[in-house]
């Protein structure tokens, strides 16, 4: 097979149905369009949930909850997540990227509690919770707030 021979499955494409091109078109007098009303006219064009006038979806829908525009996001990770890295070595925002734990290093990181740490690191994120500092310096590592 070459890259020129490529076509879709047969049947799976349907040719556009051209709507208003004459009585040869096979479309009719209304020109597929049928009788009257909004969709039949020039320029017609209803915007994403318009419902004719009645009262649209997301207006009936009551709001719920509150949300706050000034929320800093954080990014949390356990402690137990810090076991890839080597014995002594330094964990920052870009080393987590690398080893991926996190996907991107645009928000702040805080460091949870969970789990188990058993190599010595010098962690220098933005937060960390009390047993996450705990049990970073019980294995003699040290927990840096930057």
């Amino acid at each position: 097979m070459k890259l020129h021979e490529l076509a879709p499955a047969v049947g799976s494409t349907k040719e556009a149905k051209r709507i208003g091109r004459g009585h040869g078109s096979g479309n009719g007098k209304t020109a597929g369009k049928g009788h009257k009303g909004q969709k039949a006219r020039a320029g017609h064009g209803m915007r994403p949930g318009f419902e004719g006038g009645q009262m649209p979806l997301q207006r009936r829908v009551p709001k719920r909850g509150f949300n706050n525009i000034f929320a800093q996001e954080v990014i949390a990770i356990n402690v137990a997540a810090l076991e890839v890295f080597e014995d002594g070595a330094t964990v920052d925002a870009a080393a987590l990227v690398e080893k991926g734990i996190i996907k991107k290093a645009d928000k702040a990181i805080k460091v949870l509690g969970n789990g188990k740490l058993t190599k010595k690191l010098t962690v220098n994120l933005n937060a960390f919770s009390a047993a996450a500092t705990e049990k970073i310096n019980a294995v003699g590592g040290k927990a840096e707030v930057i």
